[in-house]
């Protein structure tokens, strides 16, 4: 049975639970920081990109990178959260095809969950190939406008759905906000993501691994990002991009 707190939040209180959590809280120093020269590039093994390697981590998140980075960059973000959005627009360019793509940091994405949209869409983003989870969390934001419209269309389904067994709701969550089409349209099909989300007992654990994370490591605010355990002062690019540099990441 499903004891997450977030199963018994009302599923149309989207917009509150944004505007609480989806914050700039992330913003202790970030002393610890080293501040190095610039280290050396560190050549992906033949006929592969670290852009392209990805790794699974004990802690749920999704790595891309070198696993051996001496510098390793970790975010918590929500799929529903507009800074989080922000950043993909902003920094993510950069962040993979300078800094990850030298071997010298890597980039793991983990998940915090603000409402149970954020559960259902994870679910997708993790739905396929690990590979692929990253770049459809990186379309969600791109397009958060569109997904926000779908998700907000049809509150009378959605509350439906909510009342729904676990191994139903989620993919028929998906379907009234039109979650399905959206990640149809960018390779996952229907059927598969209804599989997916069929799986209780998956989506149980990718809850409860997301709320000890975010308990054991007190994120109060997304995004949220720590360089070599040590939390970032800020929450943009413009913030993260020098903590980076300090940590000789060039």
């Amino acid at each position: 049975m499903m004891t997450s707190r977030l199963f018994s939040l009302p599923l149309l209180a989207l917009a509150p639970l944004m505007l609480i959590a989806c914050d700039d809280a992330a913003t202790t120093d970030a002393t610890g920081v080293a501040s190095g020269e610039a280290l050396p590039a560190m050549a992906a093994p033949a006929g592969t990109n670290w852009t392209e390697t990805v790794t699974v981590t004990p802690e749920g998140g999704y790595k891309i990178g070198n696993p051996d980075a001496p510098i390793k960059l970790v975010e918590y973000a929500s799929h529903t959260c507009s800074h989080c959005a922000d950043f993909a627009k902003t920094g993510k360019a950069p962040l993979k095809n300078q800094y990850v793509a030298s071997g010298n940091v890597s980039f793991e994405q983990r998940e915090v969950f603000l409402n149970p949209f954020d559960v259902v869409i994870a679910g997708l983003t993790q739905c396929g190939v690990k590979e692929r989870m990253q770049p459809l969390s990186d379309e969600v934001w791109q397009n958060l406008d569109s997904v926000f419209a779908g998700l907000q269309g049809n509150p009378q389904a959605v509350q439906a759905a909510a009342q729904l067994p676990l191994n139903q709701r989620f993919a028929a969550i998906a379907e009234a906000t039109g979650l399905l089409e959206f990640f149809a349209a960018r390779g996952l099909s229907a059927d598969q993501a209804r599989a997916c989300l069929a799986d209780s007992a998956k989506i149980e654990e990718l809850v409860k691994t997301a709320e000890a994370n975010n308990a054991r490591d007190q994120i109060q605010g997304t995004p949220t990002f720590f360089i070599n355990g040590t939390k970032v002062d800020g929450t943009t690019w413009e913030m993260v991009e020098p903590a980076l540099k300090r940590a000789g990441a060039r």
